[in-house]
């Protein structure tokens, strides 16, 4: 219950902030504190720890990712987010993950260019999906296209391709990839990446690590409100 929070419901109730997002505390810690009227306490009780469980839980669910990378791979591979997210709350959700030292990927579909498979099947191949985006993309804007097999990887970085999303692939692919995609394009993983995973992505060279887990199936944390 932050002090906007807990004003709208009484102005009296003070709150006092014990620790700082983003830092790492153990258990038994005190977050906040609350002081004012039990019954106005009590009526925001719920929402407040609906919200700080939800965006903790992502948070420390991104720390684990980002620790996850080994240490040579540090400042070259990043960890970022999905658009999925829970309706209405994808503000508060992609803060989390930056709290928990992790990146967001677009914000929305016109922040940026991504050709999904979908797109391609509706463009009639890679090329053409590229072709038709670059034409009409302005000049700031990369053109980042999903591919799924190193055939696709290929028509994808011969088309001009910024990014190349590796959907899907096992290692062994994803380090052909990669090596053929260096200087070409920036290369992302994606589909079903656990945690893991991670160490191996990251050493075969990975620019981008892309996780929906990090919003569409994280545990909340375990935060509670105690009367003294």
């Amino acid at each position: 219950m932050g002090r906007r929070g807990a004003g709208a419901i009484d102005p009296t109730l003070v709150v006092t902030t014990g620790k700082g997002d983003g830092e790492t505390v153990p258990a038994k810690t005190t977050l906040w504190t609350v002081r004012g009227r039990a019954r106005s306490i009590l009526m925001g009780e719920r929402v407040a720890l609906n919200f700080v469980q939800r965006m903790t839980g992502i948070a420390t669910m991104a720390r684990a990712y980002v620790d996850a990378i080994p240490a040579d791979a540090q400042g070259r591979t990043r960890i970022v987010d999905t658009r999925k997210t829970t309706p209405g709350l994808r503000a508060l959700e992609r803060y989390a993950v930056r709290v928990g030292g992790a990146h967001n990927h677009r914000d929305n579909l016109g922040s940026a260019i991504l050709i999904k498979d979908n797109h391609i099947a509706a463009c009639g191949g890679v090329r053409e999906a590229i072709t038709r985006a670059r034409a009409r993309a302005p000049h700031t804007s990369r053109v980042e296209c999903e591919v799924d097999s190193l055939d696709q990887l290929d028509e994808a970085l011969d088309a001009g391709a910024d990014i190349v999303l590796l959907d899907n692939m096992g290692d062994e692919t994803v380090g052909e990839a990669v090596r053929r995609a260096r200087g070409k394009a920036i290369t992302e993983a994606s589909g079903g990446v656990t945690l893991a995973r991670i160490p191996a992505l990251a050493r075969l060279g990975v620019d981008v690590i892309s996780v929906g887990a990090l919003t569409h199936s994280v545990k909340a944390a375990d935060i509670g409100l105690d009367f003294t």
